[in-house]
């Protein structure tokens, strides 16, 4: 029953996330100014991701046991990657690199879906925190790191079935995972502020809109401001999973094979 719930919260949060980046064009969104955008509704929307991933925790705790040791290897894995973020802070990466998504796919990867949301948005609203990034773009930074730390861990489910050339199909999946997690990151994080945006017609949001007009305007608007940003995400995720993946990754699988462990109701 414990399990039915938990994965009710974990729907719910993702059914949040995505209301909240559509709702703007079902609300004639282009007559709010882009500066102002979300700046009433992005408390309320990290209010209610951050409770929800708590209480998410507290039922996998009390349903699944979960080990104490990997709940505060949670805490420990959140505070390295904010600090990591820090340091990106301070000294400025190429374009849109960032040292974080590489450790959040692979916690994700190697702990499950759930761990992975979990570390994807605690990371981000922890070294919002710690960087004084907080803002109306908050909310849906953690949506997008939770979304690619679960992810990984669907990931997951495909290569432990590869055989005798698990470990070389593993990296390069995990590799090309970096790669278009670089991409999809920007790509849905600017949804958050383009139907605000004002710019030329071809790239512009207008309310009546078709799908595919919506989409096509949106696929140029990407292209020119942020695809050659993205793109050194993208390569920096690569980068980092080949020199730190296969190592972090056997690190993580012997500390879950030690401390991961389901309770059987009594007899």
């Amino acid at each position: 029953m414990r399990r039915i719930i938990s994965g009710i919260i974990y729907i719910l949060s993702a059914a949040i996330g995505v209301l909240a980046f559509v709702y703007p064009f079902f609300a004639d969104a282009s007559r709010q100014p882009q500066a102002s955008a979300h700046t009433q509704d992005a408390p309320l929307i990290t209010a209610a991701l951050v409770g929800l991933s708590v209480i998410a925790l507290l039922v996998e705790l009390q349903g699944r046991a979960i080990s104490a040791k990997t709940v505060a290897l949670l805490g420990v894995l959140v505070a390295l990657t904010s600090v990591l973020r820090f340091i990106e802070t301070a000294v400025p990466m190429p374009g849109g690199f960032s040292p974080i998504f590489a450790p959040i796919i692979l916690a994700g990867y190697v702990f499950g879906s759930r761990f992975g949301f979990l570390m994807g948005t605690f990371t981000l609203l922890a070294s919002a925190l710690i960087t004084g990034g907080g803002g109306p773009w908050l909310p849906y930074q953690m949506f997008t790191a939770g979304w690619a730390g679960m992810t990984a861990g669907w990931l997951a489910r495909i290569t432990h079935h590869t055989g005798r050339f698990r470990e070389s199909i593993e990296l390069v999946t995990l590799c090309a995972f970096g790669f278009a997690w670089g991409l999809l990151y920007g790509a849905i994080i600017n949804v958050y502020f383009w139907p605000f945006a004002a710019g030329p017609a071809a790239q512009a949001w207008t309310p009546g809109l078709g799908l595919w007009e919506t989409l096509g305007r949106y696929g140029a608007f990407y292209a020119v401001t942020s695809l050659g940003w993205d793109m050194a995400r993208a390569v920096g995720n690569v980068a980092l999973i080949l020199l730190l993946g296969p190592a972090t990754v056997r690190a993580l699988t012997r500390f879950r094979r030690r401390f991961y462990f389901e309770v059987q109701p009594d007899a």
